[in-house]
């Protein structure tokens, strides 16, 4: 049994061999269609090389900009930070509501279950039009779009861990005379709280989509923007760090969240992801 492929476990060296290899192969291929696409046309702007990728990223990083004196990648960065933070902590905020509502007390259930999984069908993307319409162009349409497209998973997500929770802690808890405030702050919170970080997780990637979107229709700064911005003039070479910066951003958040979870939640069996 122990041959079979099924039951075979990589050691840490074999981890960040399999890890690595497929960022490799990515760059390899990229190297090589560049360097075809570069061999036909030397001008070719799909593909830059890395001598040009390298130019690129210290010009956008440490020069300047010549009309304002700012460094707009990291003036990009900062907003779009703080609309994706913004975003994600009121939607935390109503999800964890919401959701310890709707899993705990059954009148809330039968009330809010219909509307928030209708709500969770409405594509954010079709409403952000009505957005920049009822909020205007500036900051908080951004945030309200990543609220209403994140708050619904978290909402639904939670009272689903609530009703999986086992029913002899409510039982017990209302025994030993617990209110439902009680039973709410003791019992139920401290199961769920590692629950919403995995769900604040899963919803990064959506997050940073709702985002970039709306940076990319209505936006004056903001990684979204300078995308979308940098796409008239085909500079990829400005595209691509660009779009690895919010890779790695999305990465760290992720990362951070799992550290989180494993420090203060140690009990917790985290499946690695």
């Amino acid at each position: 049994m122990s041959r079979r492929l099924v039951n075979r476990h990589p050691d840490r060296t074999g981890q960040f061999f399999w890890g690595a290899f497929p960022f490799v192969i990515a760059i390899v291929f990229y190297l090589i269609f560049s360097a075809l696409r570069l061999a036909e046309n030397p001008n070719d702007k799909l593909l830059p090389g890395l001598s040009t990728l390298g130019k690129s990223i210290w010009g956008i990083l440490f020069v300047a900009d010549a009309r304002s004196g700012e460094y707009l990648f990291w003036k990009d960065t900062l907003y779009s930070v703080a609309r994706l933070g913004a975003g994600l902590a009121v939607a935390t905020l109503l999800g964890l509501g919401f959701g310890v509502a709707t899993g705990v007390v059954p009148y809330v259930r039968a009330g809010l279950s219909p509307f928030i999984a209708v709500l969770s069908m409405i594509p954010p993307m079709a409403v952000l039009p009505i957005l920049f319409i009822a909020f205007g162009l500036g900051e908080q349409s951004k945030v309200v779009l990543i609220t209403i497209g994140i708050t619904p998973f978290l909402v639904r997500d939670l009272a689903l861990r609530v009703g999986e929770m086992p029913g002899e802690l409510l039982i017990k808890a209302q025994t030993l005379g617990a209110s439902t405030w009680q039973i709410i702050l003791r019992v139920v919170l401290p199961q769920i709280v590692p629950r919403l970080l995995d769900g604040i997780r899963l919803s990064l990637g959506p997050a940073w989509l709702f985002l970039i979107s709306a940076e990319a229709i209505a936006a004056e700064n903001g990684l979204g923007y300078r995308i979308f911005l940098m796409r008239r003039y085909l500079a990829m070479d400005v595209i691509l760090p660009y779009v690895a910066w919010i890779t790695f951003l999305a990465f760290a958040m992720d990362w951070s969240l799992r550290k989180i979870s494993r420090r203060f939640f140690p009990w917790l069996i985290l499946d690695g992801a």
